[in-house]
């Protein structure tokens, strides 16, 4: 796929579902779970231990079906062996100009993690694709709402703090998806392996998120 269409296909189901997990033993599972509820958008984070070999594995079993990104990636060297071993897309905590050049050298969609108008927009002119508002529990939507008024232009992708409570109002607020941790894929379903309460969790936020969407139409 093109990174154009890959895009796309963020912004068109609105969600990204993060998996941290303590090790890597059922994220096979969870995100089988997830592309089941509906969530085919799917990062695993650079938190989880052997975490390059987790992301070749989803790409073998089920990489035709999602779209598989990274996470928590700190440097161009992370970068880099994530996209080698088969992610398709770049999610970085901070801005780092250099991670967003790297993605742009191979064609892969980056969201570049920021807080501050002046992060946002720096990320932003750098090329960053999404730019990821973090932590978002923070500010709120509010905050968000703030923010996108003097720079609509950048595409806004909340995450911390996000559940099915807050998706409206950050939506409201401008964002163009959300990023979803542990208001998706809980801990306690984690460790218990309980895969359909993760795959009922991502149907219910699909579903938030239609209505959502629906409901704040201009």
């Amino acid at each position: 796929m093109s990174k154009e269409t890959d895009l796309q296909r963020v912004l068109d189901l609105g969600l990204v579902a993060i998996i941290r997990a303590p090790n890597g033993d059922r994220l096979l599972e969870v995100a089988e779970a997830l592309y089941a509820g509906g969530i085919d958008v799917i990062e695993v984070t650079f938190t989880v231990p052997g975490v390059i070999d987790i992301i070749k594995q989803l790409r073998d079993k089920i990489g035709d079906r999602i779209l598989l990104g990274a996470g928590t990636v700190l440097d161009v060297e992370t970068a880099r062996a994530a996209i080698l071993a088969g992610a398709e897309f770049i999610v970085t905590p901070t801005v780092n100009t250099e991670v967003i050049k790297l993605c742009q050298r191979y064609g892969k969609v980056v969201m570049s993690g920021a807080f501050t108008p002046t992060e946002i927009l720096t990320a932003w002119e750098a090329g960053a694709d999404i730019v990821k508002v973090f932590p978002a529990d923070v500010g709120g939507p509010s905050y968000l709402k703030a923010v996108h008024g003097p720079l609509p232009q950048v595409r806004l992708l909340p995450t911390g703090g996000v559940n099915l409570d807050t998706l409206n109002s950050f939506v409201k607020a401008g964002a163009c998806a959300v990023g979803l941790g542990g208001a998706l894929v809980e801990k306690d379903a984690l460790e218990n392996g309980d895969m359909q309460r993760i795959e009922n969790a991502a149907r219910d936020f699909v579903k938030a998120m239609q209505k959502a969407r629906v409901s704040n139409q201009d």
